[in-house]
């Protein structure tokens, strides 16, 4: 439950809302898991119109996701309440942009925190989820991304979407590389067929079966066979330069599963702790190989993520 604060104008609002991977594999537009690189975002107030001044490393690319963060925040002042003056955010982002890490799930979720703290009612995680997929569109990243964790997030007409927490092995260890080449959702999404093989459909809710038991017991081999898709990496993997190679050579040094992260560019791979950084590395080696700037990170799952404190 979210209680509405009074914010002074001398005072600021702080949140920090975590990264997240989505689908793993087989979990198409349902299964995300929040990761500990963060969107930052301090509300001051009032102003006479909404003003945002990003820094960090993304902070070239971040402006885009701004329209989001506004978005969000005014849509809970209108379904909730709340003051309708103008507001200064300040956003220091960690997460790449256009690489399938949740970004503009962050920014959308960042702004309904901080949306939700001023309302003057009290606001559920549950009820900004609805707003959240009104916004976005799917519902595994902003899910994420609000509750932390591992997640099933799946919509229900006339309702709130159902979220499913999920277990995690304490042994598994979450790897992430990235290009320089961006992929933005829209255009990853036009690359999938209209029509897939009733094999392909029957195909990933099976391996999904077999990859949640592998993320709750640690088993390699299910998280190995768990994780292959037929829906959207296969079409997907070809846009992203190196993508395939990288893939083989994160298996080669230990990873028991590596697939695309989101719609990508980014890369996503399981491990345990004595071959995670060679793993982040030789993805790294192979994006940069093949597109000339690439990046990698040994990541950490998020559980609940803070709400928004008074500094």
């Amino acid at each position: 439950m979210l209680e509405g604060l009074s914010l002074p104008d001398d005072q600021v609002l702080r949140v920090a809302v975590p990264a997240s991977t989505s689908n793993l594999g087989p979990g198409f537009d349902a299964l995300g898991l929040a990761l500990n690189l963060q969107l930052e975002v301090s509300l001051r107030g009032p102003a006479e119109a909404h003003e945002i001044e990003v820094s960090g490393p993304a902070a070239a690319e971040w402006p885009a996701r701004g329209d989001l963060l506004l978005s969000a925040f005014d849509r809970v002042r209108q379904a909730f309440g709340g003051t309708a003056s103008g507001r200064r955010f300040e956003v220091r982002s960690e997460i790449p942009i256009g690489r399938g890490l949740g970004s503009s799930g962050a920014a959308v979720t960042a702004g309904l925190l901080l949306g939700a703290a001023l309302a003057p009612r009290d606001v559920t995680r549950a009820d900004l989820m609805s707003l959240g997929l009104a916004i976005e569109g799917h519902p595994d990243n902003v899910a994420a991304a609000l509750f932390g964790g591992c997640v099933i997030a799946v919509p229900r007409i006339g309702t709130t979407a159902r979220i499913v927490h999920l277990a995690l092995h304490e042994s598994l260890v979450f790897c992430l590389a990235w290009p320089a080449t961006q992929l933005a959702t829209s255009v990853a999404r036009e690359l999938l067929p209209k029509e897939v093989p009733f094999a392909d459909a029957a195909h990933n809710p099976r391996h999904l079966a077999l990859l949640l038991e592998g993320l709750r017991s640690g088993d390699p081999e299910l998280l190995a066979f768990g994780s292959e898709d037929r829906l959207h990496v296969q079409h997907r993997l070809p846009h992203i330069p190196g993508g395939a190679a990288a893939l083989d050579a994160a298996r080669e040094a230990g990873a028991f599963c590596a697939t695309i992260s989101g719609s990508g560019t980014a890369l996503f791979a399981i491990t345990d702790g004595a071959s995670a950084s060679a793993v982040a590395g030789v993805m790294e080696s192979e994006l940069r190989r093949a597109d000339g700037q690439a990046w990698s990170q040994v990541v950490e799952a998020v559980t609940l993520p803070p709400l928004p404190m008074i500094a």
